[in-house]
């Protein structure tokens, strides 16, 4: 291997010689773009450097061998040889470096204007040293890059002298916008806008047009300035609004982004140049990693708009390959349901897109539609607020413009599924009798699981085939007998309303609605608190739950009443719409992890059956209030409305728990079929099955090497802090956009739960394993059934997603717990440990 290689000499495969930068510049380079001359001293130099080093990995210890290491003198001289004429930019090019999915910016050292072969040669063994520093070590920690297989190279090029220098996006970082150039410039070397040390000159450019769509000019009151025998001197400047590039010279920045990114064929970061002559140099090119990726096949010309379902069931981390391939399937259903029967099922309903390993719906056509403007919004509205704000920004668009105007479809398709499904009967039996219609749903659930069992002696084909037909077929019907119970509940709370205005206050009749009964996710909790109590009787088993850790005991033979506990409750999971995540059956560490929260617990007045307890009483108290304060026949309307809507609204939690039930089953059998390919050496575990599509799953091909790249994927993907709620086919997140007029500092959402408590915050991320104190206030991302034993100990909620009636704001109702929902960047707003008061009737946190 070459300890010394030529920019024109490098390509993209070299990365393991050349590290990221000089990889890139040697693309660039080879494809004609305007980059100085340099060259590279290639990987094999430092580790002949650092040989010495062994299994090191302390910092220090590793910096200080590097820099007190002698430079093999045939490596220096041919340093020396190769160098250019004139100063020079040193730079360290990283293995795990400007990569597409961690681009290391700004992690390992750079020296610019060197001057002298000895100055040189120091400068490279500096930049060596620089892949050890603290920053650069926790940098490569986070991301998850073994320290033992990364090595440097170093990037040796020609200086540019620049009048003007900066930085340039070909995408929008902030609306993650494709297709425009966000240029950051200031005088002299573009070191000053790279370190953040200067107020630059800010500037957007279509790049197809040219056009300056945005311009705000810095006071650049610094510029960083070569020295004529060698480094920089920082010089303070007057402020300045005369801007430091002209339109001419924007337009030539944007069209050199866009050539970039053909190349590259992703949006790019670029670090680039006008020397004192006028000419544009690229001195840096790396893939932008922090924007989401776009929804990919939509079908048609035109703006098209995704919403998040991942989101909107309050999951944030990527699904398995499995999991995606049960939504297709499970899309299709819906699909068919709707009368839009679908070719190909495993690819999924039109509608249906994923990006990140998240679930998007296509909404272009609810956007386009009256009827859908007019009743998708108010749906999310008590389901996901802030998803229903940035739909209704959107109504402004002239590229989302209405083109259906006509009720009339929508109303004929909407009559006969409703009539197809006896959806009119299922409702008004709901309200004549809530006990009789929640056990017939209940009863059709278990007709369906009954048929899910794989035919007797089937292969594996045949039962990868039985599990497809199952997710097509047998999740949808549930829907359609099961929402209308719960959506009973709704004009009755409208009718109380109704009868009730002018005389009930904000948050009363969400009072109405603690402690709500026939709620299976509120069943679940308290089982799980009856169960802390059974062991607590125990203080040998008691003292297990609360000195070991969770993981540990859940490797050991656990209990009987936690066994009985899995028998009615193992098919649930934290974010368990992911099919291809494990249940608690399989790992009960989450449980284990809520029992001994539990276990601390020691104030009677907070155990959650009390709390529970004493919510249904305030509720039954206020609907005796507000029918007194109408009396007569239209109290007694509103006391059975407000009977009826308690006796209800629970029931929203029942579809999904039955379809859960239906995924853990159909989930089973998939692990049945991964054991057979593990058997057969096509997989290296049996839960490899899930990193696999159905389609693969009986394949009959080794898919080892195709489990390992998606496994690598969804790690990296589970680091990822932001998913959209709502995406364009653009890139643009309108919710970026529209953020700027936010009021500083301003913690607002929606009231999901009625009350107000101070109290110490809690970000809690991830519920496996979390610990919450009691009184404690949980913020989080969102949650799902996974997370609501620690709702028992909270004293308030504060949700980044969510309505009114999302499920979290549901589960704070009826536990009593003041809730806001909705609030944006919660989770990066407030820290743990902070005091703040939830007020969950006027919906702000402060």
């Amino acid at each position: 291997m070459d300890a010394i290689l030529k920019f024109p000499d490098i390509d993209g495969s070299m990365l393991g010689q050349a590290g990221g930068k000089a990889a890139n510049l040697g693309v660039l380079t080879r494809a004609g773009l305007p980059v100085p001359p340099g060259f590279c001293v290639t990987t094999e130099a430092y580790r002949a450097i650092t040989a010495g080093l062994g299994d090191v990995t302390d910092p220090a210890v590793a910096r200080k061998h590097i820099l007190d290491a002698t430079i093999p003198a045939a490596l220096a001289r041919a340093v020396v040889e190769a160098l250019p004429g004139g100063p020079v930019a040193v730079r360290s090019s990283a293995t795990a470096e400007d990569l597409p999915y961690a681009s290391f910016a700004g992690q390992q050292d750079t020296f610019l204007n060197v001057v002298g072969p000895e100055a040189v040669l120091d400068a490279v063994r500096r930049c060596w040293a620089s892949l050890w520093t603290d920053r650069a070590v926790a940098y490569r920690e986070s991301n998850g890059i073994d320290h033992r297989t990364v090595s440097l190279a170093v990037v040796v090029q020609r200086m540019v002298e620049s009048r003007t220098a900066g930085v340039m996006f070909t995408a929008n970082p902030v609306t993650g916008r494709r297709r425009q150039a966000v240029i950051d410039a200031a005088p002299g070397l573009g070191e000053s806008v790279v370190s953040g040390a200067v107020n630059p000159d800010h500037f957007v450019v279509d790049p197809d047009s040219g056009r300056v769509l945005e311009r705000r000019p810095g006071d650049k009151l610094l510029a960083v300035r070569p020295l004529p025998g060698g480094g920089v001197v920082h010089e303070r400047a007057a402020a300045s609004g005369e801007p430091c590039l002209t339109d001419g010279e924007l337009r030539e920045l944007a069209a050199l982004g866009a050539r970039v990114e053909e190349l590259y064929g992703a949006p790019q970061d670029l670090e680039w140049a006008f020397d004192q002559a006028g000419e544009l140099w690229l001195t840096q090119a790396r893939p932008i990693t922090t924007l989401f990726p776009v929804p990919g096949g939509h079908r048609g010309e035109g703006l098209r708009a995704y919403f998040c379902f991942s989101v909107a069931q309050g999951v944030f981390r990527p699904f398995t390959p499995m999991g995606l391939a049960a939504a297709r399937a499970v899309s299709a259903g819906v699909s068919g349901l709707f009368g839009f029967p679908v070719a190909a099922p495993l690819a999924g309903a039109p509608a249906f897109a994923a990006a990140g390993g998240r679930l998007f719906i296509d909404v272009t056509g609810v956007l386009r539609s009256r009827v859908g403007r007019a009743v998708v919004p108010r749906v999310f509205d008590v389901m996901e607020a802030r998803s229903a704000r940035v739909l209704r920004g959107l109504f402004d668009d002239p590229r989302l413009s209405v083109t259906r105007r006509s009720v009339w479809p929508f109303a004929r398709r909407v009559a006969a599924i409703t009539l197809r499904h006896g959806v009119p009967v299922t409702f008004v039996r709901a309200l004549a009798d809530p006990a009789g219609a929640e056990r017939r749903v209940r009863r059709q659930a278990d007709a369906h699981l009954a048929r899910l069992a794989p035919p007797t002696g089937a292969s594996l084909t045949e039962r990868v085939d039985h599990v497809a037909r199952a997710l097509i077929g047998q999740v949808v019907p549930i829907a359609p007998r099961a929402f209308p119970v719960a959506a009973a509940a709704v004009p009755m709370l409208l009718l109380a309303a109704r009868l009730l205005k002018g005389r009930v206050a904000p948050g009363e009749l969400q009072t109405v609605l603690r402690g709500a009964p026939r709620n299976v996710t509120t069943e679940m909790d308290l089982a799980l608190w009856a169960l802390a109590q059974r062991l607590r009787r125990d203080p040998a088993v008691a003292a297990r739950f609360l000195s070991e850790p969770p993981a540990l005991l859940a490797r050991e033979p656990l209990p009987a009443p936690v066994r009985d506990f899995l028998d009615e409750y193992g098919h649930r999971a934290v974010a368990e719409i992911d099919l291809g995540l494990p249940r608690w059956s399989e790992d009960p560490t989450h449980v284990i992890g809520m029992l001994a929260n539990y276990l601390r617990l020691e104030d009677p007045a907070l155990a959650p059956d009390v709390l529970f307890a004493r919510g249904a009483a305030e509720a039954e108290a206020m609907v005796e209030e507000l029918a007194g304060r109408v009396g007569g026949l239209r109290g007694r309307v509103v006391r059975f409305a407000l009977g009826r809507a308690r006796e209800l609204v629970g029931v929203r939690e029942l579809p999904k728990f039955l379809i859960v039930r239906i995924f853990a089953a159909l989930r089973a059998q998939l692990l049945d079929v991964g054991r057979e390919l593990a058997g057969r050496g096509l997989l290296d575990a049996p839960g490899d099955v899930f990193f696999l599509t159905l389609a693969e799953a009986k394949s009959g091909r080794d898919l080892r090497g195709r489990v390992a790249e998606r496994r690598e994927r969804h790690e990296r993907e589970l680091r990822r802090r932001h998913v959209p709620r709502v995406l364009l086919s653009d890139g643009t997140e309108p919710e970026a956009v529209a953020s700027g007029g936010a009021a500083e500092g301003a913690l607002t959402g929606s009231p999901a739960s009625p009350g107000q408590v101070t109290g110490v915050a809690r970000v809690v991320l991830d519920p496996v394993g979390a610990h919450l104190e009691p009184g404690e206030i949980l913020v989080c991302p969102s949650t799902d059934p996974g997370w609501t034993p620690l709702f028992l100990t909270a004293g308030g909620l504060v949700m980044e997603m969510g309505g009114s009636n999302s499920h979290g704001a549901v589960v704070a109702r009826e536990y009593g717990i003041p809730a806001v929902v909705g609030v944006p960047h919660a989770v990066e707003r407030i820290r743990t440990g902070q005091t703040v008061t939830v007020d969950g009737t006027a919906g702000t946190v402060a």
